[in-house]
């Protein structure tokens, strides 16, 4: 993670409520500032990531979406707002997080992350927040982090149901073994048309909001060395149940 920055008086004030925690202190609210923070998508998961990301004083938050903002979004997109619907959601998106947090600064990749772009995106941050919405990004998105050795945290939602995990594969766990990837945990990309899209399936809105703040909360443990983040477990949440479960995974490739 990139060294710790100078917190002047009024961002002292601002995250009074972090810095008074042993865990986080000034240091950590200093790492939160030097931090440089890629959210892959300003949709359903990338927009309440993006809000508590800013909130905590990440210094600089890159967006990566290609598309426009629409009514249907609304409904679980929650960083934009009624005014912003045929604007692209990155630009919707910067606007929202300067208002909330001036601090901030906002890098638009305005374009869809594709094999040609991402390791040249990848490289300028310290780790990725992946929020989006279909397998192929997905799977682009955790290979190149592993090539990269970025962080990544990942999640995924689907009707009533949603998970998340943080992945290291680069770096072995306490015993030594190497961290697991995301091809460990799901092999290879299932058949087209197999997964109905949210506009097909349907989703709660709120369901996002629960993921999407996790997966902040997993960037910020990172960020600032506190806690256990998620490497080697995936999270999982039934919203209809109101019940959390998590399994562990493990390297299954040499």
């Amino acid at each position: 993670m990139t060294t710790a920055a100078t917190l002047d008086p009024s961002e002292i004030a601002r995250y009074a409520r972090h810095i008074v925690l042993p865990e986080i202190g000034g240091p950590g609210q200093q790492k939160l500032k030097a931090a440089r923070v890629l959210v892959i998508g300003a949709g359903g998961l990338g927009a309440p990531a993006l809000q508590y990301l800013a909130a905590a004083g990440v210094g600089t938050l890159g967006i990566a979406d290609d598309d426009v903002v629409s009514l249907s979004n609304l409904q679980r997109q929650v960083i934009h707002a009624t005014g912003d619907i045929g604007r692209p959601k990155v630009e919707s998106a910067a606007n929202a997080i300067d208002a909330l947090n001036p601090h901030v600064k906002v890098v638009a990749h305005a374009l869809r992350l594709g094999p040609e772009n991402a390791e040249a995106i990848f490289k300028a941050y310290d780790l990725v927040v992946d929020g989006s919405d279909n397998f192929d990004t997905r799977y682009l998105a955790a290979d190149t982090a592993e090539t990269m050795a970025v962080p990544l945290v990942t999640g995924a939602v689907g009707r009533f149901d949603g998970s998340l995990t943080v992945l290291k594969p680069y770096e072995t766990d306490a015993e030594g073994h190497p961290n697991p990837s995301y091809r460990d945990l799901f092999p290879s990309p299932p058949p087209p048309g197999a997964v109905p899209t949210c506009a097909e399936a349907g989703i709660i809105g709120a369901l996002t909001g629960v993921i999407g703040t996790l997966q902040a909360m997993e960037a910020i443990k990172l960020i600032t060395g506190i806690g256990e983040p998620l490497v080697g477990r995936l999270l999982l949440y039934d919203a209809l149940a109101a019940q959390f479960n998590t399994i562990r995974y493990r390297r299954g490739r040499a």
